[in-house]
Formats: structure tokens, C-alpha cells, sequence
């Protein structure tokens, strides 16, 4: 019985979409080459043996897999499962599935997400490395998590012990948002102990946990190369804070360079054991940071604007002048502080920290934020005035 002749609903398609990715031998790349041939997963199971296997990459074997398969029990108690844990279906068709996601050369056809993907996600920075990270390492993590948040950044990891979990506990710390990525299903948290990070990023509204395994996947080991290609895939950058010669942050960085996205790395002692970053910076395969104001720095003209920012901009461009911006009621402190040192004309960084005694990491920090914003305006050579 063919189940989707006449497909009359969003649902149908989901459910389609669901089954062909449980049918064996179909990976992401199959099920997008269907996809790209026949308009839908719908239309997949709609088509007969023969066309099937006409599209390219599918073959015989695999045509034969999908016209014998009977998923459809399987699909129904994934979306019953996925209803009572309030997890939602993006898939790449709709507009809310990430687009730097979507320009990676094996996009997921879709992912399981709790919580909510938004577009201020955009601004996204990966923060990886070891699981058995050292108290230095584990420190520099939680700083960078909490100095990306204060930028306006969301910080994507992947909820793993040592450094992932301490840059979304930085990110938390911070009020900002972040996104786990699991190499499990999305209700099978792990490790479980960070099952409370993962409690405060949903009921608080600070992101999302997100998998493009099934629901009920464990944690299995070849499921977490296909997870870092996500992370990676997520983020403007990856920042390796603390890695060993082999493992999965290395992998993450690697897959980073291979969809074009800059990568950086924080040195470590020659004595360390996580020579991993070291190596990443004497093979110029990253750039050598030390703060999170390295990485905004470079990264400036990547990131997009913060809606106050495109704000500012369209009014810009509707009376042909940039007024000077005064001081919004909703800064912190030291952004306040960093605000009253500058003039409509630039002034340089030295310039400003003299006069504020704020030090120069922390002044770019707060600048940045501020310039993502559009309250400032940065030349070269590190002058700043405000936008």
C-alpha cells in the first residue's frame, strides 16, 4: 500500500522524511540526492523501483532497500516520542534550519532540536577540545564561553566532559545562549550528569541541545565524528582550547578548515600533555589566540550584525548621516564606562584604557560588544569612536 500517493500535509512529508533516513543504507548523502531528484521524501516512497534507482548515488540495492522498506511504525513512534519531549523536526526545506549549516558539504536532511534555533544564533563560535582537560584548560573554557556570551556570541559545543561543558557553563554564566550537540539522540543525554546544564539551557530559554541521530540513539563512538562535523558546521569559528595530538577536537578543527571557517587554537605549555593546540599553530592549521578578544577581533567582519546594529544601519541610511549614539539605559557597567571614554572622533585603544584603567583584553571585549550593536565604529590600528 502506497502511503503517500497524494502527501496533503507538512506532517506527511515529516513522517516520510523520518522513514527513508531509517531505511539501511540510506545516509544524509543518499537521502538529500533523493531528495534533490524526486522533491520530497514523500515522493520518494511514491516512485517506483526503477526510478529510484536512476538517481544518481542510489543504484539498485539501495532502490530495492526503499521500495521493500515498511518504516512507517518506526516514523510514527518517533514523532509520538519526539511530542511528549517537546522536541521539534528541522528540516533542510524550512527557513529556520541554520543556513551556515545548510552550506557544509553533507548538511544533515534534518535535526532533532529541543529548545529553539534562532537567528541571533548566527553569531555562533564552537568551543571545543579535551575531555580530560586540565584545571588551566578547564578555566580558559569557562572564561571564553563567558567572554563569546558577553559579545553577543552563541557558544555551540558538545556538552562532553573537560572543556565543552565548561564553555556552555561559561555561556550560561554570562546570561547568553548556547547550543549542545549531541552524538546521541536528543533524549538520551550525555553524559548524564550534565543532564542539570542541559535543564537550565531549555527551561530558561538559552538555546538548544540538538542531534541528527534517531531518537533512543546511545552515545556510540562512530556517532560522534558525524556530531563534530555539526558543531563545526554550526559556527562563524572553532576555537580548540585545550586538544591532545589525537582525539575528537582535532577532528572538529580539521572538518572546521575543510568548510572554510577559521579556526583558533590557545597555546599550552611545552610540558603539557595537550600538545594537540601546539601542533594545530605550528602547522598553520589555527590562528594562535589568547582571549576571547583575539577572536572577536578577527572576527568582526564575519559575524553578522546584531539586530540593534541593522538597526542603526537602515536609520543610517534613510537621513544620509550616522548620528552619535548616547549611551542606552541597558548597559552594564563597564561597557558604560568603555561608552563615556569615546568621542565622535576616533581615539586610540591606549588612549581609552589609560583613561578608564580598564585593561586592554577586557576594553576590546567590551568594545566589540558595543560595536556589534552599533554604539561603536572601530578603524584600523585600534582606534574606536562612537557609531
Amino acid at each position: 500500500m502506497n502511503l503517500f500517493a497524494n502527501p496533503d500535509s507538512e506532517l506527511d512529508e515529516r513522517r516520510a522524511l523520518i522513514a527513508l533516513a531509517a531505511v539501511p543504507g540510506v545516509g544524509s548523502g543518499r537521502a538529500r540526492a533523493l531528495l534533490s531528484a524526486l522533491g520530497s521524501a514523500a515522493e520518494v516512497f511514491a516512485s517506483p523501483e526503477a526510478r529510484l534507482a536512476r538517481v544518481d548515488g542510489i543504484g539498485k540495492g539501495t532502490a530495492r532497500a526503499i521500495a521493500r522498506a515498511d518504516p512507517w511504525a518506526y516514523a510514527d513512534a518517533q514523532l509520538a516520542t519526539a511530542e511528549k519531549l517537546g522536541a521539534t523536526l528541522l528540516t533542510l526545506a524550512d527557513d529556520g534550519y541554520p543556513e551556515r549549516l545548510r552550506q557544509i558539504y553533507d548538511p544533515p536532511p534534518f535535526l532533532w532540536v529541543r529548545g529553539e534555533i534562532t537567528p541571533e544564533d548566527a553569531r555562533a563560535v564552537a568551543v571545543v577540545g579535551t575531555r580530560k582537560a586540565s584545571d588551566e584548560g578547564r578555566r580558559a573554557a569557562h572564561r571564553l564561553g563567558r567572554e563569546l556570551s558577553d559579545a553577543g556570541v552563541t557558544v555551540v559545543s558538545g556538552l562532553a566532559y573537560g572543556i565543552d561543558i565548561e564553555a556552555h557553563r561559561g555561556a550560561l554564566a554570562s546570561g547568553g545562549r548556547t547550543i549542545a550537540v549531541l552524538g546521541s539522540g536528543v533524549d538520551r543525554i550525555y553524559p548524564s550528569r550534565h543532564a542539570n546544564t542541559v535543564r537550565q539551557i531549555l527551561e530558561e530559554g538559552r538555546g538548544a541541545v540538538v542531534s541528527e541521530l534517531s531518537l533512543g540513539t546511545k552515545p556510540d563512538a562512530g556517532n560522534f565524528p558525524r556530531r563534530n562535523r555539526i558543531i563545526a558546521g554550526l559556527s562563524v569559528a572553532t576555537v580548540v582550547a585545550e586538544a591532545r595530538v589525537s582525539g575528537g577536537a582535532l577532528l572538529t578543527a580539521m572538518m572546521a578548515l575543510e568548510q572554510n571557517r577559521e579556526v583558533f587554537a590557545f597555546p599550552v605549555s611545552i610540558f603539557s600533555e595537550a600538545q594537540g593546540t601546539n601542533r594545530l599553530i605550528q602547522r598553520g592549521f589555527a590562528a594562535l589566540a589568547t582571549s576571547a578578544a583575539d577572536i572577536l577581533e578577527d572576527l568582526a567582519p564575519l559575524l553578522p550584525a546584531s539586530g540593534a546594529a541593522l538597526g542603526a544601519a537602515e536609520a543610517s541610511g534613510a537621513n544620509g548621516a550616522t548620528p552619535a549614539p548616547e549611551a542606552p539605559p541597558d548597559l552594564t557597567a563597564g561597557e558604560r564606562k568603555l561608552f563615556n571614554a569615546l568621542r565622535t572622533e576616533p581615539r586610540h585603544l591606549d588612549t581609552i584604557c589609560a583613561e578608564t584603567g580598564v585593561d586592554t583584553s577586557t576594553a576590546l571585549v567590551y568594545l566589540l560588544k558595543l560595536e556589534f550593536r552599533g554604539l561603536v565604529r572601530q578603524l584600523a590600528g585600534k582606534q574606536f569612536y562612537r557609531g
